[in-house]
């Protein structure tokens, strides 16, 4: 399934852990900060602990169509027919009626800006068949992304014993929406009107229109989850994530949201990791039709790393020599980069050219020119 694996690779890039202030009173059950681009967790707190996450769920229901859209088995101009999964749906809703025809796009600001679970079921039977499928398919995606400990059991994420999540699990799946840039306009409305203007809908995620550089995301609330929001923003080139679970009051979830993004920005910045050839000396080969072999660096991935690290340490991990053949491109090395004592990346360290394994005509001429010269 395509979706961001560079994010998940580098998810142990950065255990900068713990760097950014938790206030004592605060009554969030769980919170995470991590980095879009590049994976790295900037801050934690229970960000492991299974919790309930009510209608955040409906991002993966958003994810699922987004796929759908990219693989090209429906539009935005698609037009559905609500079928009777709508029928008797409760909470929050956009007014469906079996029968009733509706648009992908205006179905995706229902769901996403409005909260709509009618919404939710109705992508949900169109891209799978039926809504007990479609849970299937949202529990394999979460799998696919590494989401180990989530359990979805409705495409609106309705309160159940049964359904689960962690902030860890949650920001990895808002770091996958936030690759489909399909999605954008609907994570970032804040008030709009939808079916002929007959339904007003107002985004319960108010950072939409009072964080600068947001890119939205979802806030949810519920009995069981208590008051919860996922935000994303954007400045300089750098996109975090803040997730935020399990808060008792509507206005704190923001409030620490908010503050957990402005404190990644002032503390972080993004950097380009690089390594000075003088490093890089010829590797011995045996066997081979050369004595050595010249070595590169992978592609050097970047790095949410704090403002005042200065230079990385780098640390090389080489054989003392190969045994040929050895092909271009092969991966004979690493060098890993450290902040202090934390591990940030890992990157391999391959052969730049190639060297055939020698073979006995091969030697039997060189000796010949050698006794001949």
């Amino acid at each position: 399934m395509k979706h961001v694996g560079i994010l998940l690779a580098l998810t142990l890039v950065c255990s900068l852990l713990h760097c950014l202030p938790v206030r004592a009173q605060e009554s969030a059950r769980a919170r995470l900060l991590i980095e879009v681009r590049t994976g790295a967790v900037l801050s934690e707190e229970n960000a492991d602990l299974p919790l309930p996450v009510g209608s955040l769920a409906k991002l993966m229901t958003a994810y699922l169509t987004a796929q759908a859209l990219e693989n090209g088995e429906i539009t935005m101009e698609t037009v559905l027919t609500a079928s009777d999964a709508v029928t008797g749906i409760q909470g929050a809703v956009i007014w469906l009626e079996a029968g009733d025809t509706i648009t992908v796009e205006e179905l995706l600001m229902g769901l996403l800006a409005g909260n709509a679970n009618d919404a939710a079921a109705a992508l949900a039977v169109r891209l799978s068949g039926n809504v007990e499928r479609f849970v299937m398919d949202m529990n394999a995606a979460a799998f696919d992304l590494g989401m180990r400990s989530t359990r979805f059991t409705s495409p609106q994420g309705y309160d159940d014993d049964a359904a689960y999540s962690t902030a860890r699990d949650m920001g990895r799946l808002a770091c996958a929406v936030l690759q489909h840039e399909s999605l954008a306009p609907f994570l970032t409305t804040w008030r709009t009107f939808l079916r002929e203007d007959s339904v007003e809908i107002v985004n319960e995620n108010t950072l939409t229109r009072t964080l600068e550089g947001c890119r939205g995301l979802k806030a949810a609330h519920s009995e069981m989850s208590g008051q919860s929001v996922i935000a994303a923003c954007e400045r300089e080139g750098m996109c975090c994530v803040a997730v935020v679970l399990g808060c008792a009051d509507e206005d704190e979830r923001f409030a620490i949201a908010k503050r957990m993004l402005n404190a990644g920005f002032s503390q972080f910045s993004l950097m380009l990791p690089a390594l000075s050839e003088e490093f890089l000396l010829p590797l011995t080969v045996r066997g081979g039709t050369e004595l050595a072999v010249l070595l590169r660096p992978a592609a050097f991935p970047e790095l949410a790393v704090p403002r005042n690290a200065g230079e990385l340490e780098t640390v090389l991990v080489l054989p003392d020599f190969v045994q040929a053949p050895v092909q271009v491109g092969q991966a004979v090395g690493q060098v890993h980069f450290y902040h202090g004592d934390t591990l940030l990346c890992t990157v391999p360290l391959e052969a730049a050219d190639a060297v055939p394994k020698i073979r006995f005509s091969y030697a039997l001429r060189k000796v010949w020119r050698f006794l001949f010269r």
